[in-house]
């Protein structure tokens, strides 16, 4: 079976329960252990206190399951042990039965194969600067997959000006939450302006219901911003993620690599910060996109 759906994943589907779709490259590669296995914690623990299943998302024994057990997502959490796969990875990696833990492209894929709607996640990858900018698989594939991402906007390594533009080209609606700017990781908000907003859970539930409706086929970007007591200076992120560019220009880190090469020199430049406000807000999304599935059951 090459889409494995868990028992109680597949029963709440088909009771029509809200269930958050979580993907695993957050663990397999997007924090250090043991801060993943914590985020693990927060995440499911965020999700099922406002009433709503947690279903993470990956690449195990030859599957793509939604629905990984807690001792499965261990075996995402070692260091090394996963392969991050994004959406054209997949028959890859169920073909060789490699360990994959999923990014954004796949794990949404996979969801709606699933029929869930509903997913959070930290921050989507997006147009990195520079003259030849690396661009996230992310980015096509929310343009062609049905469904509603809570994220905190674009990480703050990508430029957020050149990713919003992206999105609006391939027609990907971005929609802040209770913000009328683009909220940027780390940072409460990039100088972007959007033209959604929606100000409530049942509000976005009502922009998924009509985008469904629609058959627009296209995800709808919910942008959630940091916790306020969490938020770092935005010059300050910038700085770092400019450092953080140039050791990655040394060391030559390119296309899967970049993302997590990037993300590790923030936190060092940071004294760890970055790392507290990244698992704050990866919090506080699955809490918003479990309300977000609740309310869209109604």
């Amino acid at each position: 079976m090459t889409l494995r759906v868990g028992s109680d994943v597949q029963e709440a589907v088909a009771e029509g329960s809200a269930v958050v779709a979580l993907e695993t490259s957050v663990i397999g590669q997007g924090l250090p252990s043991p801060r993943n296995l914590e985020c693990v914690d927060r995440m499911g623990g965020a999700i099922r206190s406002a009433g709503a299943l947690p279903a993470w998302i990956g690449v195990l024994d030859g599957s793509v399951t939604v629905g990984l057990t807690d001792e499965e997502l261990s075996r995402f959490a070692v260091p090394g042990a996963a392969t991050k796969v994004a959406r054209r990875d997949l028959p890859a990696a169920v073909a060789a039965g490699t360990l994959g833990a999923t990014t954004v492209s796949a794990t949404i894929w996979a969801a709606a194969r699933a029929g869930i709607p509903v997913g959070a996640t930290g921050g989507i990858g997006g147009v990195h600067p520079g003259e030849d900018p690396d661009v996230s698989a992310d980015l096509l594939e929310l343009a062609r997959t049905p469904g509603l991402l809570v994220c905190s906007g674009p990480k703050s390594i990508i430029d957020p000006a050149a990713t919003a533009e992206k999105l609006e080209e391939l027609g990907v609606a971005i929609v802040g939450y209770g913000v009328d700017r683009l909220p940027f990781f780390l940072a409460t908000e990039a100088p972007v302006d959007l033209e959604h907003r929606v100000d409530t859970a049942e509000g976005a539930a009502a922009l998924l219901r009509a985008s469904l409706d629609l058959a627009t086929r296209s995800t709808l970007v919910v942008c959630n911003p940091v916790p306020p007591s969490m938020a770092m200076d935005a010059g300050e992120v910038a700085a770092a993620a400019h450092e953080a560019e140039a050791r990655a220009d040394r060391a030559g880190a390119l296309g899967k690599a970049l993302t997590p090469f990037l993300l590790a020199a923030l936190a060092e430049f940071t004294d760890g910060r970055s790392l507290e406000a990244n698992l704050a807000l990866l919090e506080d999304n699955a809490r918003v996109a479990a309300e977000i599935a609740l309310a869209a059951e109604r």
